[in-house]
């Protein structure tokens, strides 16, 4: 068996890490709801006719990335 190393003096380090991971986690659920609620309210208005060049040039993005919105 291995011997384990004495992380002690690390013990802040790995605090921060800790603390790093659990706000990561935090802001992923709700980036993720929000990333649903646009796909579905894009794909309302596809399903209404708005061209996907006209859904892009609202909030400002590329209309690349309103075709790769509905395959999400």
């Amino acid at each position: 068996m291995a011997d384990t190393a004495d992380l002690s003096p690390h013990e802040q380090t790995f605090d921060r890490v800790r603390e790093a991971r659990d706000r990561a986690v935090h802001h992923t659920r709700p980036a993720r709801e929000s990333a649903v609620e646009r796909r579905d309210l894009m794909q309302g208005l596809i399903g209404q006719g708005v061209s996907q060049a006209d859904i892009a040039r609202e909030p400002g993005v590329s209309r690349q990335a309103v075709q790769k919105m509905p395959a999400c």
